[in-house]
Formats: structure tokens, C-alpha cells, sequence
């Protein structure tokens, strides 16, 4: 029977405490006696591993089972351990259980060296020939062996001679310390202390709502909020270093261990500061407000509005009048429309405007305006809709109120308007709306809101999102209510510190009329620079306050930190989203559901809440991209106080952080030193006298971000991480060179939860960073010399690791490890293979690239594993998929959730019937938007790549199939709106195949937008018969390029929606080209049998006059190119056209070219002059010849006829003199000279 010692410390879920591993014929009669009988004397519940257990095959599965209910694992090598094939199946079961469960593994080597053991030489050498001579046919297994006792070799564990002196009396009582100290830690021995200050922070937490609301008017509950605040800051430090302290007693010699004493007077202490200021909650008159909603601050709304005082709305106003005056018969009914935008922007003004409009008295029979706000209760509101409209009731039933509206509207045309609503619940929107049906066609309901959820549970007529005033029409707002009637004008110091006020008010009409209302009766220039300069928070009795407020008080409390946290940012920062999940997710401000797989979900849901309600808006210049405008910046860093400090070496830094502050952001870039270099980089002086001595008081952080535009990290940032008070959680040093000094001491950084050392001059990464158990983002994109990676399996809470773009060739072993990691991104790196056994990594959601290995542990089967793939995934190296049955394992047809697919094959595909094969089972499905196709080798392609399955299809390119001599059938792909066909050696003619199976309902390529062939070298025609002429209808944009082959003329397909034409390299291609009547941009190179522009744009059936962008490259016969027929022309470039004579039609002088921008001109030998009478382009901005070695004059009259130039190039031109004038204009700032005359180096010297 199998031997086991019974114990009081056995914990629920673990039914030994330790399973002992050892070979018996080496220990069993000594060492490993003494060890069991030593647990049994500490009360350690241990399972014996006795040979009498591998006696028959039932017995023997009690071992695995075993190893499964242990908490620790005590392995003890010995000489002949790997000689049992029993011992390695028990070590891979136990580091199986080590990764998955979090089992603790003590290694004890007796009489044995680890490196014997890792690199297995000796006696393990001797094994290994014999386990490769019985298991020929099962390498797989022995690799696996070969690994687990790498694996073990390298955790820290004991021996007699380091820990005892070779005495094993002395390492029995070790083992068992270790043990016990695991088993029982005696920091967690008594945990009621822990828990009622667990206890007291969360029921404290119900008067925070109360509190963020009164401190608006109450100094002293501000200063106790800040306190409070502060007091739960170090408190979760607290909770979170005995956690990490808990996580660390896992390793056998564990960091520095708080002792019982310092924990139980930290607990003691914090508790009592917590029940202190819960305490003084009564004198305050703070009440607990948890799931309670804030009062409101709010004025209600009416109808009234002086339109005298409305600026810049006319556009909106005519756009929402249009809405509501429209009968759709077939809509729903009542339609509704609504407006949303963030607060202060104008929306109950917009509405105040319709509502009173003529149009809408003449449409409407009915109307009711109701100031919804916060209080969203459907009988209230039914009692005030009956008011509205002169129907008083006092009953107090929902239903008699129901039946009541419903009568009052019944054949009624009304329109009622609901402002400032904020109810998303659908149950509610739907008993509110039930009665107004009554009412006639084209009824409708005013939505204001500022959250875009609002509304979208209703059939809604459309919705205007209301964006920010322009600069004129913000002043013209702000003027009227400072100035009255009064003219500005005679005001004029006034009115230039108003303009600049205005600009602060960044377009928000709430707040240009607060500001102007405040200034309205003051006359005095200091007060209105005081208002310039000063905080505008410190504004007394404004307006703008309450409406960005309401917004903020009405968020639950994690929203509320979430966006608090945003102020770190500078102003106009831009960010993306992922990027502030994660930081939010290592602050620990995201709500954890039951199961912790949801946080990152859970992130999202918040930035989308926050972006519903306009505390964030989508940047203009990536659709990816957010920022938060000026006011909801300043309303964050208002509600954030002295907790969020961000500071930048432009502008003013007078303000300092604090002992409370916790959050710090550095902005420091090539402008903040007003023009002066540091030399070699060096920014220790800048910091040293500006920032560093203004966050000094900062002990407690727990972000701290800087980037440094590749400078390097003055000596005081080591300085911050390695003080003893550090609880960094975020560590962000992104383009910051010197980070590898920085990191020497980052293993004490208990708390440390991300890391971004992104763009860095980082060579290789510490091995202390093995030591940061909490980590859970580490991003290392673009340090391109980074080349390789510590060991990181220690890191079981890593969820986001980015390696885009370094040098790593090779992911560490144990990578397999990290059973917690979600997001990987090795994008342009050099790798060559996976890891082994990467599909053990079962959670991951993101993987952008798999490349795949000739082994069974690297094969594209362990893609199968990973279910829960999401997004883009690229799967290289497909020329080593050795049997392609493998390709049906990876499963791609069943994940419905990735969009984005690359298949590319590098290296020779001499079997093109196993590469179609592969392909085949390679089928994804049937939601993928985005699939591209690389070095294919098959003759063919498998029957899903076209017709009609991938219906979901937006973006395919098909690249480098070297042997395929058709294209497949994709003209039925409905949703398919850019195709890319490159490098198709093979294709000589492209004809009815590509199109598919033509129906009369059905038009071939019916959404495509854009289509592009290049690199076709062997392709001769492109023909389409009657049932393909109807194809293209949507497309837009059209691109030949280096088909040197392409000798007839396309196809008379009519594209009447081409705007942009680019052909080149097809130096056989006739003329005419197909029919393109919109036309607007044409790019052309290598098309020498073009002669002249516009004349053979006309065959194109296009007209000339439209085309705004003409490049042209290497026409060898093109001879002119007539300016004067090309009036809408904004940009010309004519590149190496060696035979270019003329820019006219005729001798007679240009009209006027009203539109022309720039202008280039290089290499035409043969261009002597410019046309007669010199360019008329009065918007010309930049003018350069090139290359133009007999050009003689510039432009006639440039002064004149040029004056917008600002940019004028002549580089190469030797033959050129001065232009008619003999002298430049003056405001020419641009002047380039290479071989030019000295008269006209003489010229443009003196202009300059």
C-alpha cells in the first residue's frame, strides 16, 4: 500500500501536501526514509512514491492522480534517476502541474550535479543512449524527457554540499523548514486582520459618491476626500506586497520577507487610519451612497432661446429640420431623432432652435418639451407630457396616466422634445413610447444626449452628432455676452485677450458663454488677463463646471477612476485604446468578474462607456487614435487633484507634485529645450533644474511615464526605482536611451504590474526581470537590438508581451509557461520557428504571426490548440508542413473570430499537388474580412478561394503564386471591395475565369473599389466577353504596373466611378484605355506609346478638365502637355521625359491656372521655355526644375503671376539666366542651387 503521513496543515483542494519523487534502488533505504520519517514528525501529509505502486496497472494509476492533489513536489535526483522510466513520466507530470496549477517543485540533488542533470552527461548521457535505443519509434517522448529535467536543472533547489556541508541530517531539516514555510506562511498564519481591512475599504468606498460631489462646495470634505484617498492608496500597497511576499514564497530562496512584527504594525496602523476618517463621515454629512445615483446640480432645460445669441448652428439647424419635417411613410413611427455630443457643446440650444423654428409651428399640431436629466422615471415623465400639452392628471397610476397620453395624442401630429437624457434601459424606453403610437404619421421625439447608447434602443430617423464651434463663431459667442451691444472694436486690448480666452474654450458654447457672462461687467484689462492665466477651475460661479460635472458624477466609481487617471496624459495626447486597458488594468481599476479571463473585456467596455458619454472623442488624424478635448482634460485633472501629476519642460512648472501624488507623467522632447542641443544626448541638466526638483516630494508613485525622444535617462530616474518607499505599478520609458542601467534594480519593484521600454537602445533584457511575479504587460516593440530573452516562465501573470520589430531569433523554452498570456506580437522579427509547444498557451487571443517547424512540437498542429485566436494572424513558413493533414488540425474553419489571415510559403514548393493540398485544409472561415496570400507554388487554388464562399471577404491579395497559370474565380465575392494580384509568373491571359459564373442579376465584382496587378511578367491579354462587360461598377481606383507582356488593349469595360488611373511599366500596352468619365487622378510611367497630354485622355472618355493629379515617369515619347486644357489642375510632376518640348497647346498665352499647387519638372532635356507670357497659377506654392539642362528662362513675370510661391527649387539647369525682372520677389524662403549660372546664383542671393 502506498505510504502517506497524516497532518493538521492539509488545505481544502490539496489532498497530500507533498508528493515525494525519488529512484528507490538509489535512496530509498537512507536518504529518502529519513526525509519521509522527518514530514511525518512535522505533521507534512506526504505521499510516497514506492516501486510497490507500479505492480500492476490499476495500483499504478494512483501516481498521476497524486501528483495532481499535492501542493509541493520534492524531487530527488539522484545518479540513476533517469534510468527509470517511471521517474521521468512522474517529473513531466509534475512540472505539467507546476505550470498548470501553480504546484511548488523542490529539486533535492544527492549525489548528483545539475549540470549532469541539464545538460545530460554521466550516468543521464548513459541512460539517454539506452531510452533511444527502446524508443526509436517514440523520439517525442524521450525529447520530452530530455526537457523536463533542463526544466527542473534550472529551478533553485538544494544539495547537500551548498546547504549542509555534505551533512544529510542538516539538509533533511532544510527540506523540511522550506516545506513547512510553504505550507503555513507565517505572515498569513492569522488573515483576520487583512480581511477586516479589506472590509473597512469597501464599505469606506460607499461614501466616496457622496464625497466627490460635496467637495465641489466643502473645503473640508475635499481635504478629507484627498486624505481618504491617500489612506486606500497605501492600504492596497499593503494588501498587494503581502500578496507578492505570498507569490514569492514559492521559490526556494525568496526575496526579502516582511517580518510578522512590521506586518502586524502596518495592518494595525492603516486600519486605524481608515476608522478614523470613516468616523468623521457624520460631522462631514457624508452619507454612503453605494448603487445610489448623484444629485443633480443640473438647472432644468426650456424651450425658450434667444437666437440672437446662437452662432455658427445654421448648417446643424437646417440638417435637423430636414429631419423632422420628413414624412417617411414606411419609418417607424414615432421616428426618432437624436443629437449627441458632449457637454456644453450646444445640444438643447440646437434643439431650442428647431422647436421654435416656423417650419416646425406649420408641421406640428402638437409639441412638448420635457427636461429629462438624470431622473429618468416613465410615470413622472408621462405626468409632465400630459402638462406639456394641457392635460393636467392627479392620479398617481401609471396605467390611467398611459391611457390618458394615449388619447391626448391619438391622430395627433406632434413632436416632442426629451433633452438630456440618459437612460439606456430598453424596458423603460419601450413603456414610455407604448402610448405616443397613437399618434399620426410623422410624429417624432428630439433626443438630446451625450451618451451614444441613449436612443439606439429605439427605431431611430438618424443621428446628428454635434461637433465643437469654429474659432469666429466661438469669439462672435463669446463677444455677445461679454460686450452686450457694446462694439468690440473700441475695445481693442479687450478684445485680443477675449480672443485668446475664446481659444480655451476650444469650441464649446457652454463654455465661451460662461466665460463672456463672467467678463460681461468687468472693463478692467488686468481682470480679463486674469481670467487668461488663471486655472479654469478656479473661475468662481461658472456654468461650465455643472455641465462637465454631471457628466463625471453620474459615472460609477471605476469609471470614475479610469478617466481621473486619463490626466497623466499632456493635452491633445493621443492614444488607443489597448493602450489604456492595460495601463487601467495594472492600477487594478477594472471590476474582475468570476472569472479573471474578462479583464481585459471588462477595459473595454469602460473606454466604450466613456466614449459614449464624449469624455473621449476619436482623433482626426487616425481612425484608431482618441483624445480627450481641452475641457475634458482640465475636468480630469480638476477631479484627479494632487494624485495625477503631468509635467513638461514647455510652458509653466511652477506646480509641484506631492507626497500624495502617485501618478506622474514626463513629457520631454527636442522643443522643450528651446532650441538648445544637449550634447551626446545628455538630458541630466535640463531634468536636474526643471522637473526633477518638482516631483522630489513624489515617494509613493505608482506611474511614472517619460519619453525622451532618444535621450538619455538622467541618474535620478534610477534614483526613483530603487527608493525604499517604491510601489511602482506602470514603468513606462519609451524612446529613452540608457535603460539598461536603469533596470539593474527592478527585481525590487514588488508592485510592478507593466513595463514599456519600447524604442529603447535596449541590447538584452536582466534577468531580473524574472523576478516581477506581478508583471502583467512587458512591451519591448521597435528595440531593434534586442536580440534575446531571459528565462520568463516565473511570470504566470504576463497577459501582454510585444516583441514587433527587435532581433529575437528565438523565444525561450519557457514561454510555454506563461499559461496567463493573451496577446503576443512578434511581428517583423527574425524568428525562425515557435517555441515548443506553444499550443499549451491555451488562453492566448492574439498571436500575430506562427511560423512553422519540420518538428512535431513546432508543427501547425499546436495552432489547433490555441482556440481562442481572435483578429489578424499571419501563418509562415508553410513549405515546412510535412504532412498536410496537419493543416486540418489548426482548425482555421472554426475560428469564427479571426478577421485578418496571411498564408505565406518562403522556400522551395517543388510538390505543387502537397502545397494545393495544404492550402485546401488551410480553409478558413467564413467571417474572415482580410486574407493574403504569399508564394503560393500550386497550379492550382482550392475551390473556397472564390466563387462565393468567402462571403465576408473585403481585402484579398494573391502574391508570388509562381505556378498557377489561371486566376481563381472572384468576381462573386459580394463584399469584396480591394483585390491585389501580384507576381503571377505563369498567367499569360486574363479572361472569363476571373469573373466567375455571371448572372444577369448579378454583376461581377460588385463592390470591388479597388483592383491592382503587378509584377505579371508574362502576362499578354485581358479579355472579357458579354457577360462581364457589366463588371467593376463600384470601382474607383485602378493600378497596372510592370507587366512588360501587356501588349492589346484592356478590355471597354464602362467605369464611370474610376477617379484614379496608374499605369506604368507596360511598355507594350496600345491605346486607347478603357472609358473613365471621372476620372480626376492619373499616374503614368513606362508607357512609351503616350505621346501627348490631355489629347489621349479624351479617348479615355474622360473629361480633361476635371483632373486635378497628373504624374508621369519615363514616357520617352511624350512631347507636350497642354496646361491650358487641364484647368482643375492642383499637382503636375513630370519625371525623365526626354523628349518633353511644351507646356501649351498653342503659342497663345495660358489662362488663368486657378487651381495648380505644384509644379515639378525634372529631367527633360528639351524643354527650352516655359509658354508665352509667363505661368498664371496665383496659388502656385512650390515650384522645382530638375535636371532641365537647356531650359533658359524661368517663368515670365513670376512676381505677378506667382505670388503665392514660397518654395522654388532649380537644381542642374545650367543654361537658365535670370528671369524677366532680374530680380526674385522677397518673400521667396526656398532657394535651391546645383549647376546653375552665376547670374542666377547673384539673383537669388540678393532676393534672399
Amino acid at each position: 500500500m502506498f505510504m502517506a503521513s497524516s497532518s493538521s496543515s492539509s488545505r481544502p483542494g490539496w489532498d497530500y501536501d507533498v508528493f515525494l519523487s525519488f529512484r528507490g534502488e538509489d535512496t530509498r533505504k537512507n536518504f529518502t526514509d529519513h526525509l519521509f520519517t522527518a514530514l511525518q514528525k512535522a505533521k507534512v501529509r506526504t505521499f510516497r512514491d514506492d516501486d510497490e505502486l507500479r505492480i500492476g496497472e490499476e495500483i499504478s494509476l494512483q501516481l498521476p492522480k497524486a501528483i495532481q492533489e499535492s501542493k509541493i513536489s520534492i524531487v530527488v535526483f539522484s545518479k540513476g534517476y533517469a534510468s527509470s522510466t517511471w521517474c521521468l513520466d512522474e517529473l513531466e507530470k509534475i512540472l505539467d502541474c507546476k505550470h498548470t496549477t501553480g504546484q511548488i517543485v523542490i529539486p533535492v540533488f544527492y549525489d548528483i550535479d545539475p549540470s549532469d542533470i541539464r545538460k545530460q552527461t554521466g550516468s543521464f548521457a548513459e541512460a539517454f543512449d539506452k531510452h533511444e535505443e527502446r524508443f526509436k519509434e517514440e523520439m517525442e517522448k524521450v525529447h520530452k524527457w530530455r526537457k523536463a529535467l533542463v526544466e527542473a536543472a534550472d529551478l533553485s533547489g538544494l544539495d547537500p554540499h551548498s546547504i549542509a556541508n555534505g551533512h544529510e541530517s542538516k539538509l533533511i531539516q532544510k527540506i523540511v523548514e522550506v516545506v513547512s514555510s510553504k505550507l503555513n506562511p507565517r505572515f498569513l498564519s492569522d488573515d483576520r486582520p487583512l480581511k477586516r481591512l479589506k472590509t473597512t475599504m469597501i464599505s469606506g468606498g460607499g461614501l466616496l459618491d457622496d464625497a466627490e460631489e460635496k467637495q465641489i462646495t466643502n473645503t473640508f470634505v475635499r481635504d478629507w476626500l484627498a486624505e481618504y484617498k491617500d489612506a486606500v492608496y497605501e492600504a492596497e500597497d499593503f494588501l498587494d506586497e503581502i500578496a507578492y511576499e505570498a507569490e514569492a514564497q514559492t521559490f526556494i530562496n525568496p526575496p526579502g520577507i516582511m517580518g510578522l512584527r512590521e506586518i502586524e504594525e502596518k495592518s494595525r496602523g492603516l486600519q486605524e487610519s481608515l476608522d478614523y476618517l470613516v468616523k468623521q463621515k457624520d460631522a462631514l454629512g457624508l452619507i454612503n451612497r453605494t448603487g445610489k445615483e448623484p444629485s443633480s446640480t443640473k438647472r432644468p432645460t426650456t424651450s425658450l432661446v434667444d437666437e440672437r445669441r446662437v452662432y455658427g448652428r445654421d448648417y446643424d439647424r437646417e440638417a435637423i429640420l430636414k429631419l423632422l419635417v420628413s414624412d417617411d411613410a414606411n419609418g417607424e413611427n414615432p421616428g426618432v431623432v437624436r443629437i449627441v455630443g458632449m457637454g456644453g457643446v450646444g445640444k438643447t440650444t440646437l434643439a431650442q432652435l428647431v422647436y421654435n423654428h416656423s417650419e416646425v409651428q406649420r408641421c406640428f399640431n402638437l409639441k412638448a418639451w420635457v427636461c429629462v436629466s438624470e431622473d429618468f422615471s416613465v410615470s413622472k415623465l408621462t405626468k409632465v407630457i400630459l402638462e406639456e400639452v394641457g392635460s393636467k392628471s392627479d392620479s398617481g397610476s401609471l396605467n390611467q396616466l398611459q391611457i390618458q397620453l394615449k388619447e391626448r395624442f391619438r391622430e395627433n401630429k406632434f413632436l416632442l422634445v426629451l433633452d438630456d437624457v440618459w437612460e439606456e434601459n430598453y424596458a423603460e424606453w419601450d413603456t414610455l413610447l407604448t402610448p405616443l403610437k397613437s399618434g399620426a404619421q410623422g410624429s417624432k421625439i428630439l433626443v438630446t444626449t451625450r451618451n451614444e447608447r441613449v436612443a439606439s434602443v429605439m427605431s431611430t430617423v438618424q443621428t446628428r452628432h454635434l461637433k465643437e464651434l469654429t474659432e469666429d463663431s466661438c469669439w462672435f459667442l463669446f463677444a455677445k455676452h461679454a460686450f452686450g451691444d457694446e462694439n468690440p472694436i473700441a475695445q481693442e486690448e479687450l478684445k485680443k485677450i477675449g480672443r485668446a480666452i475664446t481659444k480655451k474654450c476650444k469650441g464649446l458654447p457652454l463654455a465661451a458663454k460662461s466665460l463672456g457672462g463672467l467678463l460681461c461687467n468687468e472693463r478692467e484689462v488686468e481682470e480679463w488677463r486674469d481670467i487668461l492665466e488663471s486655472n479654469l477651475w478656479d473661475l468662481p460661479k461658472d456654468n461650465i463646471l455643472p455641465a462637465l460635472r454631471l457628466s463625471y458624477l453620474y459615472l460609477v466609481p471605476h469609471l470614475k477612476q479610469c478617466f481621473a487617471y486619463c490626466a497623466i496624459f499632456p493635452k491633445d495626447y493621443s492614444f488607443r485604446k489597448d493602450e489604456l486597458v492595460l495601463l487601467w488594468m495594472a492600477e487594478g481599476f477594472l471590476v474582475r468578474s468570476a472569472v479573471d479571463d474578462e479583464m481585459e473585456k471588462a477595459g473595454a467596455k469602460c473606454f466604450d462607456d466613456l466614449l459614449s458619454r464624449s469624455f473621449f472623442q476619436q482623433s482626426s488624424a487616425s481612425r484608431s487614435s482618441f483624445v480627450m478635448h481641452d475641457l475634458m482634460h482640465d475636468l480630469a485633472t480638476h477631479v484627479s487633484g494632487q494624485f495625477c501629476f503631468s509635467s513638461s519642460l514647455r510652458g509653466n512648472n511652477s506646480s509641484k507634485a506631492t507626497r500624495r501624488t502617485r501618478h506622474l507623467s514626463l513629457a520631454v522632447d527636442t522643443e522643450d529645450t528651446d532650441g538648445e542641443d544637449t550634447e551626446d544626448g545628455d538630458t541630466e541638466g535640463v531634468f536636474s533644474s526643471t522637473i526633477l526638483e518638482n516631483i522630489r516630494e513624489a515617494q509613493h508613485l505608482r506611474t511614472f511615464r517619460t519619453s525622451l525622444d532618444n535621450q538619455m535617462c538622467p541618474p535620478e530616474f534610477d534614483k526613483i526605482f530603487q527608493s525604499t518607499h517604491c510601489r511602482l505599478r506602470v514603468i513606462s520609458l519609451s524612446n529613452c536611451a540608457g535603460v539598461a542601467k536603469m533596470l539593474c534594480s527592478i527585481s525590487k519593484l514588488k508592485h510592478l504590474r507593466y513595463l514599456d521600454l519600447s524604442w529603447s537602445d535596449l541590447v538584452t533584457l536582466p534577468e531580473e526581470v524574472s523576478a516581477l511575479l506581478n508583471l502583467q504587460t512587458l512591451i519591448l516593440k521597435r528595440c531593434q537590438q534586442l536580440a534575446s530573452l531571459p528565462d520568463l516562465g516565473n511570470l504566470k501573470y504576463l497577459r501582454h508581451l510585444n516583441l514587433e520589430a527587435t532581433r529575437i531569433e528565438r523565444l525561450p523554452e519557457s514561454l510555454e509557461r506563461l499559461i496567463n498570456l493573451r496577446y503576443l506580437n512578434i511581428k517583423y522579427t527574425p524568428l525562425k520557428e515557435m517555441p515548443q509547444y506553444i499550443g499549451q498557451l491555451a488562453k492566448l487571443q492574439t498571436l500575430t504571426d506562427f511560423l512553422v517547424g519540420r518538428q512535431s512540437e513546432t508543427s501547425i498542429k499546436e495552432l489547433g490548440k490555441l482556440r481562442h485566436l481572435r483578429g489578424e494572424l499571419h501563418i509562415g513558413n508553410l513549405q515546412n508542413v510535412v504532412d498536410a493533414r496537419d493543416a486540418v488540425e489548426a482548425n482555421l474553419k472554426g475560428r469564427e473570430h479571426l478577421d485578418e489571415l496571411r498564408f505565406t510559403w518562403d522556400g522551395d514548393t517543388h510538390d505543387p499537388q502537397h502545397v494545393t493540398s495544404t492550402l485546401e485544409k488551410l480553409e478558413p472561415n467564413r467571417n474572415v474580412k482580410d486574407l493574403e496570400i504569399d508564394g503560393y507554388g500550386g497550379v492550382r487554388f482550392p475551390e473556397w478561394v472564390g466563387e462565393s464562399y468567402l462571403s465576408n471577404i473585403v481585402s484579398l491579395k494573391l502574391i508570388r503564386c509562381t505556378n498557377s497559370t489561371s486566376l481563381p474565380p472572384l468576381g462573386q465575392l459580394a463584399s469584396l471591395e480591394r483585390l491585389s494580384i501580384e507576381a503571377f509568373d505563369k498567367v499569360e491571359i486574363v479572361g472569363s475565369e476571373l469573373y466567375g459564373n455571371c448572372t444577369a442579376l448579378k454583376k461581377p465584382f460588385e463592390s470591388l473599389k479597388t483592383l491592382s496587378f503587378r509584377r505579371m511578367s508574362e502576362w499578354r491579354e485581358w479579355i472579357s466577353d458579354e457577360g462581364s462587360r457589366e463588371a467593376f461598377p463600384l470601382l474607383e481606383e485602378l493600378l497596372i504596373e510592370e507587366c512588360p507582356n501587356l501588349a492589346k488593349a484592356l478590355p471597354c469595360h464602362h467605369l464611370p466611378r474610376v477617379t484614379s488611373l496608374t499605369i506604368g511599366g507596360c511598355e507594350q500596352l496600345a491605346t486607347p484605355l478603357p472609358r473613365f468619365p471621372g476620372l480626376l487622378s492619373l499616374i503614368v510611367f513606362d508607357l512609351h506609346s503616350l505621346e501627348s497630354l490631355p489629347e489621349e485622355i479624351d479617348q479615355m472618355g474622360c473629361s480633361p478638365s476635371d483632373l486635378g493629379k497628373i504624374i508621369i515617369h519615363r514616357c520617352a515619347s511624350l512631347k507636350g502637355v497642354a496646361l491650358d486644357l487641364l484647368p482643375k489642375l492642383n499637382f503636375l510632376r513630370i519625371l525623365d521625359c526626354p523628349d518633353l518640348e511644351s507646356l501649351c497647346a498653342n503659342e497663345r498665352p495660358l489662362n488663368d491656372l486657378t487651381s495648380l499647387h505644384s509644379l515639378e519638372i525634372e529631367g527633360c532635356p528639351k524643354l527650352v521655355s516655359f509658354p508665352k507670357g509667363g505661368l498664371p497659377a496665383p496659388v502656385l506654392t512650390q515650384l522645382d526644375l530638375y535636371d532641365c539642362k537647356n531650359l533658359k528662362q524661368l517663368p515670365e513675370s513670376m512676381p505677378s503671376l506667382l505670388p503665392s510661391l514660397n518654395r522654388l527649387g532649380i537644381y542642374g539647369c545650367s543654361e537658365v539666366e535670370l528671369c524677366p525682372e532680374g530680380v526674385f520677389p522677397p518673400h521667396y524662403n526656398y532657394f535651391g542651387f546645383v549647376i546653375a549660372t552665376n547670374s542666377l546664383q547673384a539673383a537669388c542671393n540678393g532676393a534672399c
